[in-house]
């Protein structure tokens, strides 16, 4: 019995932290939740610091320039071979 109880607790607790939310979206001016993400950040992109997704996108970025794929060989010439 005492299972259920706390069940119906956190459920209840839960269903009020959603309405808190909810609530705070419909009166706020803009109605929607501020943008937490690191890139969206303007003291951030000030110093430079970028998402690892981003900093990851970059980076593949430079080193599909830095890499000629028209040279590249699966075969080498290895002295000795035939």
């Amino acid at each position: 019995m005492s299972f259920i109880v706390v069940l119906a607790l956190a459920v209840v607790l839960v269903a009020v932290a959603f309405a808190g939310l909810a609530i705070k979206i419909l009166t706020e001016k803009k109605g929607e939740f501020p943008n937490l993400h690191i890139g969206a950040n303007p003291h951030m992109k000030e110093r430079g610091i970028t998402c690892a997704q981003t900093f990851d996108k970059m980076e593949q970025a430079k080193a599909r320039k830095e890499l000629s794929f028209k040279e590249l060989s699966l075969i080498k010439d290895e002295p000795g071979s035939c």
